[in-house]
């Protein structure tokens, strides 16, 4: 079945779980777990709703892994980021976490490395690399139309520890995490919110 979902450009189901950088999604009766970055989560409807998600299925000897996201031009560049060495899917999942596909195509093509290098897991060597190899490739032919879906956010139980667990996912330190959260006025936001602001902190820090 794996090979035959391949050829699936998106899964549209229910969503029965959020957890970040994952999420459970029902589909016909088959629960598909599928990681997505959080400018997907900041999309997403609340739990118990429907959700069209555009996908991309990583096929390893050890796993399959399902990615899931709210724009086809956030998908597309997920797909060219992984092709860049030294790139794996994870580092693609932390630099659209920390901006979407439009926001990045201008730190490329501005050759914003400071930009880049805020970000978890990039240094500046691949930072410059990500600038040179991508340049090309930061097209609106190569990102493909914007489609997005909409919705939600919903308040989670424990959205800080969720933030923070999630800030760890995507690859920032213990305690730069909670740092980053203890920064924000947290009252009354959902884990996506919290995330979006921490983040948001970090590039413009």
């Amino acid at each position: 079945t794996w090979g035959a979902f391949a050829v699936i450009g998106f899964l549209s189901g229910v969503i029965r779980d959020k957890q970040p950088p994952q999420l459970l999604v029902e589909v016909q009766g088959v629960g598909y777990e599928i990681e997505a970055p959080m400018t997907t989560f900041y999309d997403l409807p609340e739990i118990g709703q429907p959700v069209k998600l555009f996908t991309h299925l990583s096929v390893r000897e050890d796993a399959h892994t399902l990615y899931g996201f709210s724009k086809t031009s956030d998908r597309a560049l997920f797909r060219n980021l992984i092709k860049v060495n030294g790139v794996g899917a994870k580092l693609a999942l932390t630099i659209l976490s920390g901006m979407d596909a439009n926001n990045f195509a201008a730190c490329v093509q501005a050759g914003d490395s400071a930009a880049l290098v805020k970000l978890p897991g990039i240094g500046k060597k691949t930072a410059e690399r990500l600038i040179i190899e991508m340049r090309d490739r930061i097209t609106e032919t190569s990102l493909g139309p914007v489609t997005t879906a909409s919705g939600q956010t919903q308040v989670t139980a424990n959205p800080v520890e969720e933030a923070v667990s999630a800030l760890i996912a995507l690859g920032y330190k213990a305690p730069d995490a909670s740092r980053m959260v203890r920064g924000i006025d947290c009252q009354d936001l959902a884990t996506e919110e919290i995330i979006r602001h921490a983040l948001q902190g970090v590039v413009r820090s």
